[in-house]
């Protein structure tokens, strides 16, 4: 491991830690010891790592977090969501959530607007450092029960409530006894965002009675697959995906089949904390 790997992962550590203890007060100078920093240089070297100072940084995963839990928890009070984020009272939250997003956190709930919040919460990009385990595995086809999302990648969470709708009214795919998925027809990086493609899907055991949500029945063909497992959030797949692509691929000489990269969604962003989110990315192969 050269230093690079080894001052990076002292940061993960940090990362790791906060992300872990956002309902805790998170004190710099405990930041500082977990990464043997001192704590005269842990400002600059965290800004300078991470592209934003650290309180900033605690700040908007609190309300990543806190964004989360008002659209896809509906139930769940508002000053739970508040405690449990780590602030201090209800106001205080309140106030942090409007000067971020521009909106009260009821506002937020009853209308999210996710291109709005994609401009002003997504985290900083960091380069992965280090390979990653890549498994060829043979899958079952699986029947599944699609929604078909076109428009910008910013909107899939408007998608993404829908079918959570469909699943709660037709009870045909429960969360808790099937699986979940996401087909990527397109890179958002380089479709124009108009003409992106994504399904999100639910296996089912049988037909799809037409519904007013647009869900219908799809199949998710059988097959050789090499499959990573992506750790944290789904706003940083594309490290996953780009690895696979860019460096797994050439090197393992295999050959990919006529079916987009994957993916399948072990746990879900409506109730687990990102840095707790597992996903495993699978690249189809002849």
């Amino acid at each position: 491991m050269d230093k690079a790997d080894r001052y990076a992962r002292r940061f993960e550590k940090v990362l790791d830690h906060i992300a872990s203890h956002l309902d805790q007060p998170l004190d710099v100078e405990r930041l500082s010891q977990l990464a043997h920093f001192s704590r005269f240089h842990f400002h600059r070297q965290f800004s300078a790592y991470l592209g934003v100072g650290v309180a900033r940084y605690i700040l908007m995963q609190r309300l990543r977090r806190a964004s989360y839990w008002l659209a896809f928890q509906p139930r769940r009070k508002i000053t739970s969501i508040a405690l449990d984020c780590g602030f201090d009272n209800p106001e205080s939250f309140s106030r942090a959530f409007r000067q971020a997003l521009g909106c009260s956190p009821s506002e937020f709930r009853r209308r999210p607007d996710w291109p709005g919040w994609h401009a002003r919460m997504t985290p900083p990009v960091r380069e992965r450092m280090d390979s990653m385990e890549v498994n060829i595995i043979t899958v079952a086809p699986a029947m599944v029960a699609a929604l078909e999302h076109q428009g910008p990648p910013e909107r899939v969470n408007d998608s993404a409530l829908r079918f959570i709708e469909w699943r709660k009214a037709s009870g045909l795919s429960p969360v808790a006894s099937s699986q979940t998925y996401g087909i990527a027809y397109d890179n958002p990086e380089t479709v124009e965002p108009e003409r992106f493609r994504f399904d999100i899907c639910g296996s089912v055991a049988g037909p799809v009675p037409a519904n007013p949500q647009g869900v219908i029945v799809k199949q998710i063909p059988g097959g050789r697959c090499a499959v990573a497992r992506h750790h944290g959030s789904h706003h940083n797949l594309r490290d996953t995906i780009g690895y696979l692509y860019r460096e797994w691929l050439p090197a393992s000489g295999e050959a990919l089949r006529d079916f987009p990269v994957y993916f399948h969604y072990l746990n879900l962003a409506s109730d687990t904390p990102e840095h707790l989110l597992l996903t495993d990315v699978h690249l189809p192969l002849r």
